[in-house]
Protein backbone atom coordinates (compact mmCIF):
# COMPACT_ATOMS: atom_id res chain seq x y z
CA UNK A 1 0.00 0.00 0.00
CA UNK A 2 2.31 2.80 1.21
CA UNK A 3 6.03 2.67 -0.07
CA UNK A 4 7.32 2.38 3.44
CA UNK A 5 10.69 0.52 4.31
CA UNK A 6 12.80 0.04 6.96
CA UNK A 7 14.47 3.12 7.66
CA UNK A 8 11.11 4.89 7.94
CA UNK A 9 9.69 2.86 9.82
CA UNK A 10 12.65 2.91 12.42
CA UNK A 11 12.38 6.51 12.16
CA UNK A 12 8.47 6.77 12.82
CA UNK A 13 9.00 4.66 16.07
CA UNK A 14 12.36 6.84 17.44
CA UNK A 15 10.00 9.65 17.15
CA UNK A 16 6.97 7.67 18.98
CA UNK A 17 9.09 6.78 21.59
CA UNK A 18 10.01 10.68 22.32
CA UNK A 19 6.95 11.88 21.80
CA UNK A 20 4.86 9.15 23.99
CA UNK A 21 7.05 7.80 26.28
CA UNK A 22 8.08 3.75 26.73
CA UNK A 23 4.82 3.07 28.63
CA UNK A 24 2.26 4.43 26.06
CA UNK A 25 4.07 3.49 23.10
CA UNK A 26 2.59 -0.23 23.08
CA UNK A 27 -0.55 0.92 23.73
CA UNK A 28 -0.22 3.16 20.52
CA UNK A 29 1.34 1.17 18.79
CA UNK A 30 -1.69 -1.50 19.16
CA UNK A 31 -4.58 1.07 18.76
CA UNK A 32 -2.65 2.10 15.87
CA UNK A 33 -2.62 -1.52 14.33
CA UNK A 34 -6.44 -2.20 15.18
CA UNK A 35 -7.16 0.98 13.34
CA UNK A 36 -5.13 0.19 10.39
CA UNK A 37 -7.16 -3.42 10.24
CA UNK A 38 -10.23 -1.72 10.57
CA UNK A 39 -9.16 0.09 7.45
CA UNK A 40 -8.26 -2.21 5.33
CA UNK A 41 -11.34 -4.16 5.68
CA UNK A 42 -13.59 -1.26 5.57
CA UNK A 43 -11.73 -0.70 2.15
CA UNK A 44 -11.92 -4.61 1.27
CA UNK A 45 -15.44 -4.66 1.78
CA UNK A 46 -16.09 -1.37 -0.38
CA UNK A 47 -13.87 -2.76 -3.13
CA UNK A 48 -15.97 -6.11 -2.99
CA UNK A 49 -19.48 -4.35 -2.84
CA UNK A 50 -18.26 -1.65 -5.71
CA UNK A 51 -17.63 -5.16 -7.65
CA UNK A 52 -20.41 -6.71 -7.35
CA UNK A 53 -22.24 -3.68 -8.44
CA UNK A 54 -20.13 -3.47 -11.23
CA UNK A 55 -20.71 -7.13 -11.73
CA UNK A 56 -24.68 -6.58 -11.23
CA UNK A 57 -24.91 -3.71 -14.06
CA UNK A 58 -23.17 -5.85 -16.15
CA UNK A 59 -26.13 -8.59 -15.64
CA UNK A 60 -28.51 -5.58 -16.06
CA UNK A 61 -27.15 -4.61 -18.98
CA UNK A 62 -26.93 -8.20 -21.00
CA UNK A 63 -29.92 -8.91 -19.56
CA UNK A 64 -31.79 -5.28 -21.24
CA UNK A 65 -29.70 -5.98 -24.55
CA UNK A 66 -31.07 -9.87 -24.81
CA UNK A 67 -34.85 -8.61 -23.63
CA UNK A 68 -34.14 -6.15 -26.44
CA UNK A 69 -32.99 -8.94 -29.06
CA UNK A 70 -35.99 -11.23 -27.87
CA UNK A 71 -38.59 -8.33 -28.43
CA UNK A 72 -36.95 -7.86 -31.50
CA UNK A 73 -37.37 -10.81 -32.43
CA UNK A 74 -40.94 -11.40 -31.33
CA UNK A 75 -41.81 -7.60 -33.43
CA UNK A 76 -40.30 -9.63 -36.30
CA UNK A 77 -42.34 -12.48 -36.02
CA UNK A 78 -45.54 -10.14 -35.47
CA UNK A 79 -44.92 -8.65 -38.31
CA UNK A 80 -44.17 -11.97 -40.23
CA UNK A 81 -48.00 -13.39 -38.73
CA UNK A 82 -49.57 -10.01 -39.90
CA UNK A 83 -48.05 -10.42 -43.31
CA UNK A 84 -49.14 -13.70 -43.66
CA UNK A 85 -52.47 -13.27 -42.65
CA UNK A 86 -53.01 -10.25 -45.07
CA UNK A 87 -51.81 -12.09 -47.35
CA UNK A 88 -54.24 -15.19 -46.43
CA UNK A 89 -57.16 -12.29 -46.05
CA UNK A 90 -56.34 -11.86 -49.50
CA UNK A 91 -56.02 -15.05 -51.10
CA UNK A 92 -59.49 -15.82 -49.48
CA UNK A 93 -61.03 -12.22 -50.53
CA UNK A 94 -59.36 -13.05 -54.15
CA UNK A 95 -61.21 -16.89 -54.08
CA UNK A 96 -64.45 -15.24 -53.01
CA UNK A 97 -64.58 -12.94 -55.99
CA UNK A 98 -63.75 -15.78 -57.99
CA UNK A 99 -66.32 -17.99 -56.60
CA UNK A 100 -68.91 -15.48 -56.88
CA UNK A 101 -67.79 -14.51 -60.20
CA UNK A 102 -67.74 -18.14 -61.20
CA UNK A 103 -71.55 -18.83 -59.46
CA UNK A 104 -72.60 -15.81 -61.18
CA UNK A 105 -72.04 -16.91 -64.60
CA UNK A 106 -73.10 -20.64 -63.68
CA UNK A 107 -76.70 -18.99 -62.30
CA UNK A 108 -76.53 -17.13 -65.81
CA UNK A 109 -75.68 -20.41 -67.76
CA UNK A 110 -78.46 -22.18 -65.57
CA UNK A 111 -80.54 -19.65 -66.63
CA UNK A 112 -79.77 -19.92 -70.31
CA UNK A 113 -79.89 -23.57 -70.03
CA UNK A 114 -83.21 -23.62 -68.58
CA UNK A 115 -84.50 -21.14 -71.39
CA UNK A 116 -83.41 -23.69 -73.99
CA UNK A 117 -84.74 -26.99 -72.43
CA UNK A 118 -88.00 -25.35 -71.96
CA UNK A 119 -88.29 -24.29 -75.69
CA UNK A 120 -86.81 -27.40 -76.74
CA UNK A 121 -87.70 -30.46 -74.43
CA UNK A 122 -89.83 -31.23 -71.81
CA UNK A 123 -88.01 -33.80 -70.67
CA UNK A 124 -84.87 -31.50 -69.93
CA UNK A 125 -87.18 -30.26 -66.76
CA UNK A 126 -86.83 -33.52 -65.28
CA UNK A 127 -83.60 -33.10 -64.27
CA UNK A 128 -82.60 -31.63 -60.99
CA UNK A 129 -81.19 -28.17 -60.82
CA UNK A 130 -77.86 -29.07 -59.30
CA UNK A 131 -76.94 -31.84 -61.55
CA UNK A 132 -77.93 -29.25 -64.73
CA UNK A 133 -75.84 -27.26 -63.62
CA UNK A 134 -72.83 -29.58 -62.84
CA UNK A 135 -73.30 -31.21 -66.17
CA UNK A 136 -73.50 -27.81 -68.15
CA UNK A 137 -70.23 -26.57 -66.03
CA UNK A 138 -68.43 -29.76 -66.06
CA UNK A 139 -69.14 -30.23 -70.34
CA UNK A 140 -69.24 -26.66 -71.13
CA UNK A 141 -66.43 -24.87 -68.68
CA UNK A 142 -64.16 -22.79 -70.62
CA UNK A 143 -60.70 -24.18 -71.44
CA UNK A 144 -57.12 -22.50 -70.60
CA UNK A 145 -56.70 -23.30 -74.46
CA UNK A 146 -60.07 -21.74 -75.52
CA UNK A 147 -59.95 -18.35 -77.06
CA UNK A 148 -63.84 -17.65 -76.00
CA UNK A 149 -66.14 -19.67 -74.25
CA UNK A 150 -68.65 -21.14 -75.77
CA UNK A 151 -72.32 -19.20 -76.59
CA UNK A 152 -74.92 -21.99 -76.84
CA UNK A 153 -75.35 -24.99 -74.44
CA UNK A 154 -77.05 -28.27 -75.03
CA UNK A 155 -79.45 -28.54 -72.32
CA UNK A 156 -78.60 -32.29 -71.76
CA UNK A 157 -74.78 -33.76 -71.43
CA UNK A 158 -73.67 -37.17 -71.15
CA UNK A 159 -72.93 -38.37 -68.00
CA UNK A 160 -69.17 -38.10 -66.70
CA UNK A 161 -67.88 -41.63 -66.12
CA UNK A 162 -67.77 -42.51 -62.46
CA UNK A 163 -64.57 -41.77 -60.42
CA UNK A 164 -62.48 -44.82 -59.75
CA UNK A 165 -63.16 -47.24 -56.46
CA UNK A 166 -60.69 -46.61 -53.71
CA UNK A 167 -59.04 -49.73 -53.14
CA UNK A 168 -60.92 -50.34 -49.81
CA UNK A 169 -63.73 -51.04 -51.47
CA UNK A 170 -62.06 -53.87 -54.10
CA UNK A 171 -63.27 -57.44 -53.00
CA UNK A 172 -61.05 -59.15 -51.09
CA UNK A 173 -58.73 -61.51 -52.98
CA UNK A 174 -59.77 -65.31 -53.15
CA UNK A 175 -58.83 -67.58 -50.76
CA UNK A 176 -56.85 -69.46 -53.00
CA UNK A 177 -54.47 -66.76 -53.71
CA UNK A 178 -53.16 -65.67 -50.24
CA UNK A 179 -49.19 -65.02 -49.72
CA UNK A 180 -47.96 -67.94 -49.16
CA UNK A 181 -45.28 -66.05 -46.95
CA UNK A 182 -48.36 -64.80 -44.74
CA UNK A 183 -48.62 -68.88 -43.58
CA UNK A 184 -45.39 -68.92 -42.54
CA UNK A 185 -45.09 -66.31 -40.04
Amino acid sequence: MFDIGFFELLLIGIVGLLVLGPERLPIAARTAGLWIGRIRRSVANMQREITSQLEAEELRQKLAEQQRKLDEGVGRVRQEVEQGQRQLDEGVGRARHEVEKTLGSDEARRGTARATSDDSTPTDAALPDAASSEQASASHSPQPDDPAPAKHFDAVSPPADPPPRPADDLPAPASGTEDKDSNTR
